[in-house]
């Protein structure tokens, strides 16, 4: 496989993914602006919790739908299943600023969910179909950085809703993203690994070939912990990402738009600055020891513990900001290794698959670290309390990773 190509694709996936995470973003941003204009929201005693249920919806049917994309994308093909994706979450983006209730708004995140919920198990396991040990983490990493670049620009939300309206910005991601979806079809292609294993899929029973995929991989203690690690650490960082901008307004006095902007861009381009680092140390690490990548990983949520005590018990904005810009270098180093780690332990055909099930727990519990958040937050629990909960998930989630094994050869993972 062409070392030009492999880059040259994960260059060509990088504005989807950007695009991937944007509308999420825009939504907690844009939460003031699209409250106001749902009327349900005022005539309601419990906003927030309202707010947290819709945020945790479309977790829950992305986290359902995240089983299905990954095993249509091992069985079939990671190239249409990445185009078909973007076209359809783009259309629905779309639609999402034309909903006028919120059951429709509702509707909407949960389409959303369905939709996006193909893409990013498809996309990372086309890059490491690509991209050998030698470069998956770095690879995964620049993917990654496209997904932080979405985020800053939905922090900007606030703004753009402010002097735009919540409902234009919705409209032309969608437009965007649909127009993408034709170019990306023609220059994408799958891996001559991939096309193999889609034939020899099409040639037995595809219900037999999804339960033994399944079963493989629940048989596998490694993959178990991987899944558990996956999902302790991103519980936090769905709160932070979702609730940030809304806990920056209420506690120091920021209006929406800096709200949006300070709760996002700092830490997210710390990420940026991890997911690079990191992955030049994985890959570099892993040319003297197989487990380097747990390492870094490891050393990843390390940073993410102190991060989140940090937020919770932050007095003035510097303060707040100074502990995002920790938790962003700690997400780096954790986001860009799970997927090559993933690659360590399971065979190449299971890739996607595993990943959609690791998406399943992980997204699963998002939804519920949302939702229960909100729950705190009506309850007026204080930040520090609320915080410290889930740095406790991420201290366990450090041994989980540390007791995984992973397999001796790139080809032995191939073969299984």
């Amino acid at each position: 496989m062409g070392t030009t190509r492999a880059w040259l694709f994960v260059l060509l996936l990088m504005p989807v993914a950007l695009l991937n995470y944007l509308d999420r973003q825009m939504m907690a941003t844009m939460r003031d602006s699209v409250i106001e204009s749902i009327p349900e929201f005022s005539n309601s005693k419990n906003p927030q919790e309202m707010w947290g249920i819709m945020l945790g919806q479309f977790k829950w049917v992305y986290a359902f739908f995240s089983l299905v994309g990954g095993s249509i994308a091992d069985r079939f093909s990671r190239r249409w299943t990445i185009c078909a994706s973007l076209f359809a979450w783009s259309a629905i983006t779309w639609w999402t600023g034309h909903v006028q209730s919120y059951q429709e708004l509702l509707w909407a995140r949960s389409l959303m969910g369905v939709s996006e919920a193909f893409y990013i198990p498809a996309a990372l396991a086309l890059i490491a179909d690509y991209h050998s040990e030698a470069t998956r983490s770095r690879a995964v990493g620049l993917h990654q950085m496209a997904i932080y670049l979405g985020v800053i620009c939905g922090g900007f939300g606030g703004y753009a809703a402010s002097h735009f309206g919540w409902r234009w910005a919705f409209i032309s991601c969608g437009i965007l993203g649909m127009l993408y979806a034709l170019p990306l079809a023609l220059l994408l292609r799958d891996s001559p690994r991939q096309l193999e294993f889609g034939s020899d899929s099409l040639h037995s029973d595809p219900q037999s070939s999804r339960r033994s995929s399944f079963l493989t991989l629940l048989g596998n203690p490694s993959f178990l912990l991987l899944v558990a690690y996956f999902t302790l650490p991103a519980m936090a960082a769905w709160v932070v990402r979702d609730w940030m901008p809304s806990i920056l307004k209420e506690r120091f006095g920021l209006g929406q738009g800096a709200s949006g902007v300070t709760a996002t861009l700092y830490w997210q381009l710390a990420a940026i600055v991890g997911a690079s680092l990191g992955g030049l140390l994985a890959d570099r690490w892993m040319k003297r020891n197989g487990r380097g990548r747990i390492y870094v990983s490891a050393l990843g949520v390390v940073m993410i513990v102190p991060a989140i005590f940090g937020v919770g018990n932050a007095v003035d904005v510097t303060m707040a900001v100074g502990f995002l810009v920790l938790f962003g270098l700690g997400w780096g180093f954790f986001d860009c290794n799970s997927m090559p780690i993933l690659s360590q332990i399971v065979g190449a055909n299971h890739r996607a698959t595993g990943y959609g099930i690791m998406n399943f727990v992980s997204i699963s519990f998002g939804g519920v670290a949302d939702w229960g958040f909100g729950r705190l937050q009506d309850a007026k629990v204080p930040l520090n309390i609320s915080f410290g909960l889930f740095a406790l998930l991420a201290i366990v989630s450090i041994g989980l990773v540390l007791s995984i094994k992973v397999r001796s050869s790139e080809e032995a993972n191939d073969r299984s």
